[in-house]
């Protein structure tokens, strides 16, 4: 059986968020995924033709979720998200291991339960996709209002083990600024070098950097890399200490980062 490629929209929304609109190549029907405003999705959908047939939320906040309530009412569609938070106007709750079957497409996404952004969060899977909200971002990761290092670091670790070839859609335009922190501390590292390049010549143009594969998160996302020596050393130089790998060097990391924020 041939693989199903998607044919991904991305509509931005605010001053940097991405609302994604998944679907296949010459269909009208499509799915919204993090609809934090209703109306440049609105728009979107009267100009290219399109109807959609659910919504899918990743997390709680309010950029996210802002325009559930005139979308649903509009389209009466399903909208999927995460069991354990309080998301307005959901009616398919999820949990880790579900999967949302989107008839009208013939897709198929699992859900992986990510918290650490917050208590909740949720990833969607399949298709060669993953769209990850604010876990995973382009280069770098959600802040932890909720959840703790442990968490996201597992979360983390969870999406590294996916294939190499996954199409990274997360639900903001900030890989310059995780650029700038990847080479704080991985200053020789030829990969953050060339990207942070491209990212420059795609920003001039007004083009978004997202999506990209997985494996270049894994080469340049020093929050994917705490197993990494040179990483450890950063980390181990930021803290004045020595860090076991894992946990305890993503959240000397993460706090690194939130320092120069």
């Amino acid at each position: 059986m041939r693989p199903i490629m998607l044919d991904v929209r991305c509509v931005p929304a605010f001053n940097d968020n991405y609302i994604w609109l998944p679907g296949l190549p010459g269909s009208r029907h499509v799915a919204i995924v993090d609809p934090g405003d209703a109306a440049p999705v609105l728009r979107r959908l009267a100009r290219d033709g399109l109807e959609p047939v659910a919504i899918l939320i990743t997390h709680h906040h309010r950029d996210h979720t802002g325009g559930i309530s005139d979308l649903a009412a509009r389209f009466d569609i399903p909208v999927y998200g995460p069991a354990h938070e309080h998301i307005p106007g959901l009616t398919h709750p999820l949990t880790d291991g579900d999967s949302v079957v989107l008839e009208a497409l013939g897709l198929e996404f699992s859900v992986l339960e990510t918290p650490g952004h917050t208590h909740g969060h949720v990833c969607y899977v399949g298709h060669g996709a993953l769209f990850c909200g604010d876990t995973l971002f382009t280069a770098g990761c959600g802040r932890l209002f909720e959840g703790t290092p442990q968490q996201m670091h597992a979360s983390l670790s969870r999406i590294a083990a996916l294939p190499e070839s996954t199409l990274v859609y997360c639900a903001h335009e900030y890989t310059a600024a995780n650029l700038r922190f990847a080479l704080v501390v991985e200053p020789d590292n030829a990969d953050i070098l060339a990207r942070v390049d491209d990212v420059a010549r795609r920003r001039a143009r007004h083009e978004p950097t997202v999506p990209v594969p997985l494996l270049q998160e894994l080469r340049t996302n020093p929050f994917l890399r705490c197993g990494v020596p040179t990483v450890i050393a950063a980390a181990e130089g930021f803290a004045g200490h020595a860090l076991p790998a894992g946990a305890d060097v993503f959240a000397t990391v993460r706090h690194w980062k939130d320092t120069l924020d």
